[in-house]
């Protein structure tokens, strides 16, 4: 019995499949899909695996993945959009959309420091509960009252959970919608694309069930870096849990897919992410997000050469909320944007190849370096799209 459920791959695009099924081989996946887009057509649609751990689900093609972090880069998408539409400017103050956010000497904070992480709003200050953090202007208004835990501009930290907040409070004051109507109705409906940010609860019983693959046993210099990154009681641990807000396994909770935490929960498939990347580059059965113009600015670098993340103690690179390929995210080429996730995802456009890509996953690795699983795929891709 195959382990794809969906094996669609157009002549030329083989080695995107090696890649995906080499990971079930290596024994890394449970349930996975891969998506890719080359030239506004859909190449690449693969689906495969289990949604339990004894392997007595298949993963369906009609499975919906939670996908982390890559949800920033729509969310970085549709605060584009109102920057081509005039609703915003990224040189712009945010106080002059958001007048409250001024407050804790923030007044001078830009749309561009804000997006590329460099307005030091990585956590929120003191305890905060789950329940807080998915009501929407609670999260907001602590995040508009408080002063910046980093000195604005002094360098960027990855704001893991708030910069879902942070960009999707802009997106409602300029449109009057939340970012997750807004994806609804100007990014995913025109595509006819599935992706949500707070999912309707009718589809809940299609979201795979996220796993941990076992934790490898790293040596003692790599396990000591990587506890100086995330351990307890660090800006990493802060920012990635907010204060502690997001334990282990909240993400799995209905509750979280249907709130909207637009830095962490965006819930789709990897046909759709693609598909909506491809837009942003090009002409999709007639929809285009993102004019050459726009698509330049958004992803134009924010982060100085070398600069390391003050929250995750890497090299890590950033446009207007997208990352840029780097060490720290390898993409296809220089000219590629998008964003990865926690435990393996990733979803990024390449607009020197014409490349629309996306690899979601209910198993979510730990590693020291880049996700093999990811890293070969997108290698893959890239390698097909360069013989076209």
């Amino acid at each position: 019995m195959s382990v794809l459920t969906v094996d669609k791959v157009a002549p030329g695009w083989e080695l995107v499949r090696d890649a995906f099924l080499q990971g079930f081989t290596n024994n890394e996946e449970h349930g996975a899909q891969v998506a890719v887009y080359h030239k506004g057509q859909c190449v690449v649609d693969l689906v495969g695996g289990w949604r339990d751990r004894d392997h007595t689900i298949p993963y369906s093609e009609d499975a919906l993945q939670l996908v982390f972090s890559t949800t920033k880069g729509i969310a970085s998408i549709a605060v584009a959009m109102c920057v081509e539409r005039g609703l915003l400017d990224y040189s712009e103050k945010v106080s002059a959309y958001w007048p409250e956010f001024a407050a804790g000497g923030k007044q001078n904070v830009t749309v561009a420091q804000l997006l590329s992480h460099r307005a030091g709003l990585y956590s929120v200050e003191g305890d905060i509960t789950l329940e807080e953090a998915l009501h929407w202007d609670t999260i907001t208004s602590r995040l508009a009252e408080m002063s910046p835990l980093l000195p604005i501009d002094s360098t960027h930290g990855y704001h893991a959970i708030t910069f879902g907040w942070l960009a999707g409070e802009l997106v409602r004051r300029v449109t009057g919608l939340s970012v997750g109507e807004f994806v609804q109705q100007h990014i995913a409906g025109p595509l006819n694309a599935e992706f949500f940010i707070g999912l309707p609860e009718q589809h809940d019983s299609r979201v795979a069930r996220l796993m941990a693959h076992p934790i490898p046993k790293f040596p003692p210099d790599v396990a000591k870096l990587m506890f100086e990154r995330s351990g307890p009681g660090t800006k990493g641990e802060r920012a990635l849990s907010l204060n502690g807000s997001f334990g282990n396994g909240v993400f799995n909770k209905s509750e979280v897919h249907r709130a909207q935490v637009p830095g962490a929960n965006g819930i789709g498939n990897a046909r759709s992410i693609a598909r909506i990347y491809a837009a942003t580059i090009g002409d999709v059965d007639g929809v285009r997000l993102l004019n050459d113009h726009t698509r330049e600015l958004a992803t134009t670098r924010n982060t100085p050469d070398g600069e390391m993340d003050a929250v995750l103690i890497s090299p890590t690179v950033f446009g207007m909320g997208f990352m840029l390929h780097s060490s720290e995210s390898w993409y296809t080429s220089e000219s590629a944007f998008g964003h990865n996730g926690a435990g393996g995802s990733v979803a990024f456009a390449d607009p020197s190849l014409h490349l629309g890509f996306c690899y979601a996953m209910n198993t979510m690795m730990t590693v020291a370096d880049g996700d093999p699983r990811r890293q070969r795929l997108t290698e893959a891709a890239g390698r097909c799209a360069a013989s076209f």
